[in-house]
């Protein structure tokens, strides 16, 4: 039996999903992509996700996902009583056990509550849902705290820039204050080469002032923008780029995987120089031993 299969039973037996937010104090550095790209290779493992676009007037997850034209009901229209909660619940149109919901339309906006998030979360957690995953909105203000109330674990999202980080700290000692322990990181738009030239702070000196155990180093790479105009996660590409195959490692450690590099030995020979490259800028970037 697979340690993926495993992992997933072991899950199956905990009657609660896993509620993770996605957040990062600073906007523009990659939350929504972060949730997509997570998401999208968390159902390809074969568990259960639900996506929350928490951006109350500003969603944009369903673009990345390419789902669009698939909203027609949001939890707005769910707690108005216009629609079912499963009218809302997007279905992902190439893996049936991802779903997206989005709290709003585009351009407007409503005063969610806290007690409304919780109730919606709680909802969603009652239809045998692994993985529930919240893309948190930018700023530490009440758009902040009804998104992260409902979760129990986070994944703080960065760049290596200084106002970033110094954010992302701010962030983590609001969570903590919450009541949310269970904090990772996830390092985004790292550059190899500005690393070595001195240019850009490394990784382990962005976890080392952040204090947070690493979930994952997600490189530059401009196929990001190909893949959001597209609607189509990183994840899903045929031929997969490094930051691609980032994102599915950090999805790998999120749900508990430990050997998350035996793949890249096993590919065939002409992947082998690229996947050789991939190997080499993730354990160049020293990635510790997956941290609870």
């Amino acid at each position: 039996m697979t340690t993926d299969r495993l992992t997933k039973i072991s899950l199956q037996e905990n009657s609660q999903p896993r509620t993770v937010v996605i957040t990062s104090g600073k906007g523009g550095v990659g939350k929504t992509t972060t949730t997509a790209n997570l998401g999208m290779s968390i159902a390809r493992l074969g568990y259960r996700v639900a996506l929350i676009d928490a951006d109350i007037g500003l969603r944009n997850l369903d673009l990345l996902l390419g789902l669009e034209n698939r909203v027609l009901y949001t939890a707005m229209e769910v707690f108005n009583g216009e629609c079912r909660l499963d009218q809302a619940l997007i279905t992902d149109k190439r893996w049936n056990n991802l779903t997206v919901l989005c709290i709003s339309k585009n351009r407007q906006r409503y005063n969610l509550t806290r007690k409304n998030m919780l109730l919606l979360v709680d909802s969603i957690r009652a239809r045998n849902y692994d993985f529930i995953l919240i893309d948190c909105p930018a700023g530490i203000d009440v758009g902040f705290l009804n998104a992260i109330a409902p979760a129990e674990e986070a994944i703080i999202v960065t760049t290596p820039e200084i106002t970033s980080i110094r954010d992302a700290d701010r962030v983590a000692g609001l969570l903590e204050a919450s009541g949310i322990y269970q904090v990772k990181l996830l390092v985004n738009r790292v550059r190899a080469d500005m690393i070595q030239k001195n240019d850009m702070m490394s990784v382990r000196d962005v976890q080392e002032m952040l204090g947070i155990s690493l979930l994952g180093a997600i490189p530059e790479d401009k196929s990001v923008i190909v893949s959001t105009n597209r609607g189509e996660p990183l994840v899903l590409r045929k031929r997969l780029t490094i930051s691609g195959v980032a994102f599915e490692n950090a999805a790998r450690r999120l749900v508990g995987r430990k050997d998350f590099l035996t793949d890249l030995e096993t590919e065939t020979s002409n992947q082998k120089g690229m996947f050789n490259r991939i190997q080499k800028f993730l354990s160049t970037q020293l990635l510790p031993p997956f941290e609870e």
